[in-house]
């Protein structure tokens, strides 16, 4: 079968033969490429890399032999030879969630592993209850845009986006963000964070940067307030003060896509799904052909501004 192949450590993908693989498989209708997908082929998570060379992909929609189009994610999915970036995948020990009828294969791809981190830090590792003041910090790329719709879809009662790039504020702000913030660009963050509040600050923080602006969300957040953390890309360490985490009686929570039990992610998985079947949450997707993967994969290195994802 035709699939991508990473032959060194750090290369980029190229297009080749690949072994056929066993058991249980399907035929891939979208694989998205994700930023683990080049942590695993950088070899810099703590797993390591898998032996070359293999196939990369942490996911993918497909068919089943059975005509079911599922959702396959996590197990040894990125971390052996049997990636989800391919003409077909095994399933493996990776979960298979059946994905409603009427989605776009391409889209609920997308809604897996970026869509869910989007949603989960909401609906279910601290859920929302409704009036919530929610600053969602890096909300320019696909987890941030979903976190934008699914904290206005959820109840909160004001949103505002903080990202670097101008575009993708314009965008959130046109998905439901009552207000936007340039990082780059604000002098003194914490007096940002507040003011886009009336003063008050967030209640609610959704953080995917950790670092600086972390930081500044914490001295910003009002009494009481939660932030959810679930990456480090504006660094690995935050200094956060103690004083206002003390003082203010915050609740500071870390969540992955890993955490919640297979029924769990099943059903917030179909939800996610079926409120963008409705329109209810949007995400721009690009189709990729399996022949452009190369480019593809520079392109999220450099930060493609939409959910590139890979049609065989």
């Amino acid at each position: 079968m035709r699939a991508a192949l990473i032959r060194e450590v750090g290369a980029m993908p190229e297009v080749a033969d690949a072994a056929e693989p066993t058991g249980e498989v399907i035929d891939v209708l979208a694989a998205p490429i994700n930023p683990i997908d080049l942590a695993v082929s950088r070899g810099i998570l703590a797993t390591g890399h898998p032996e070359l060379p293999y196939v990369p992909g942490c996911e993918a929609v497909g068919r089943a032999a059975d005509g079911r189009v599922v959702w396959i994610f996590g197990g040894a999915l990125g971390r052996t030879s049997n990636g989800a970036i391919a003409e077909r995948a095994a399933v493996g020990d990776a979960h298979a969630i059946e994905v409603p009828d009427g989605a776009d294969p391409a889209l609920a791809s997308a809604l897996g592993i970026a869509g869910l981190a989007g949603w989960l830090p909401f609906a279910w590792r601290a859920p929302l209850t409704g009036g919530e003041n929610v600053l969602v910090l890096g909300a320019t790329g696909s987890v941030g845009l979903v976190a934008v719709q699914a904290a206005k879809l959820l109840g909160a009662a004001r949103v505002v986006a903080a990202g670097r790039s101008a575009a993708g504020l314009e965008q959130a702000l046109a998905l439901g963000a009552d207000a936007a913030i340039r990082l780059d660009e604000a002098t003194d963050l914490v007096a940002a964070f507040k003011d886009a509040f009336g003063g008050d600050g967030p209640s609610y923080v959704f953080d995917p940067l950790w670092g600086e602006p972390a930081a500044a969300a914490v001295q910003a957040a009002a009494p009481r307030a939660t932030l959810v953390n679930l990456g480090q890309s504006a660094g690995a360490i935050s200094p956060l003060a103690s004083a206002a985490v003390r003082f203010k009686n915050l609740s500071i929570l870390g969540h992955t896509n890993f955490a919640p039990s297979r029924d769990e992610l099943a059903e917030h998985y179909r939800r996610l799904v079926g409120h963008a079947i409705a329109g209810e949450i949007r995400l721009d997707v690009e189709r990729v052909p399996l022949d452009d993967v190369a480019d593809a994969w520079r392109r999220q290195a450099e930060g493609p501004g939409t959910k590139l994802v890979v049609v065989p």
